[in-house]
């Protein structure tokens, strides 16, 4: 049986950023939503006669082929029996390797587990995990006491912890607990009295229910993308035997919904909300930055003729010699490009 899950890695601009992170910050707020990376699992049924849900006989009917273990399709191969934390952490850790730098980590209760929380809580960046988590027997240690999250939701109700969001018109309550060594944050919610408590799992102690709950609905862009991919991209419509071929239909679906929605933010911006209002902001911010630098280069123009001096010469002098001024040309270049 196959799926394919994917990872949204969300990047937000603080308001503490210096002018050139919130240009850079700028595009990664445009990409936040696209798809970056697609894996394929091979999940084994419990019945042994038939693992990954397929008889003898039909293992033995499938098409198969060789491969270059050099190639990227062998080691999507070898990436189908990975397990799907495995495949999560390696995608993660690609994006770091590959210098994308985030703040926050998205995942529904599928992925969120203790193996997830010590890999995030280990890098040396900084970016925290909100993760959508089951009710189980998963135990924590709260008050000195290893309790399930049913039980300690429970004590927090009895004692009276139990808040009403009029924001987001929930019930909630927060309790900071010990999660094999690891110190995590829960968020108990539900919609109505009589409704399921549900458990969001933070390792950002600092954040507030509220904050919690708009930074993890951002996540819902992944079933967005699975739905309108299916609909109208032709996910998962692929008829090939080929294994390689399912893998290259999958990404190309993928770009073609990352062009689109590229495109539909900068043609239909005002439905897309605060996302892009944001960015717009920023774009006239930067608007403004550039006529400043043009008016900078002017000026040093004038200078250089006063001086009889080349202009070029006169700008390398100033920037190997100024690091502010290195900045801002860095700057002026990421400016260009946005």
């Amino acid at each position: 049986m196959l799926r394919h899950k994917d990872t949204t890695i969300i990047s937000e601009v603080k308001d503490f950023f210096t002018s050139s992170e919130k240009a850079t910050n700028t595009i990664f707020t445009i990409l936040s939503s696209l798809k970056l990376s697609e894996k394929r699992l091979g999940i084994q049924s419990k019945n042994k006669k038939k693992p990954y849900g397929l008889s003898q006989k039909q293992l033995r009917e499938r098409y198969s082929k060789k491969r270059d273990k050099s190639t990227p399709a062998n080691q999507r191969k070898e990436e189908y029996f990975t397990t799907k934390i495995q495949s999560m952490i390696a995608m993660i850790r690609t994006a770091i390797n590959k210098g994308l730098r985030f703040e926050y980590v998205l995942a529904d209760s599928w992925f969120t587990c203790f193996e997830l929380v010590k890999f995030i809580k280990t890098r040396r960046i900084d970016v925290h995990l909100v993760g959508m988590t089951k009710m189980g027997n998963t135990k924590y240690l709260f008050n000195d006491k290893k309790l399930t999250a049913k039980k300690i939701i429970d004590r927090q109700r009895k004692t009276k912890k139990v808040k009403r969001s009029k924001q987001l018109s929930f019930y909630y309550s927060e309790a900071l607990v010990d999660f094999d060594g690891i110190k995590v944050k829960l968020f108990f919610s539900k919609t109505s009295r009589r409704g399921k408590w549900t458990v969001l799992l933070t390792t950002d102690l600092t954040l507030k229910f509220e904050q919690a709950y708009r930074i993890y609905s951002i996540r819902w862009q992944i079933e967005v993308f699975f739905k309108d991919s299916k609909q109208y991209l032709g996910l998962g419509k692929n008829q090939s035997q080929d294994f390689d071929a399912q893998i290259s239909a999958t990404t190309l679906t993928m770009i073609q919904y990352n062009i689109l929605s590229v495109v539909k933010r900068f043609l239909d911006y005002e439905s897309i909300g605060e996302l892009f209002r944001g960015s717009k902001a920023e774009t006239i911010q930067l608007t403004v930055s550039e006529r400043i630098w043009k008016l900078i280069v002017e000026i040093l123009t004038q200078i250089a003729e006063i001086f009889e001096i080349e202009t070029e010469l006169l700008m390398g002098k100033i920037i190997s010699e100024n690091q502010t001024i290195t900045k801002l040309m860095n700057f002026n270049t990421l400016l260009q490009a946005a």
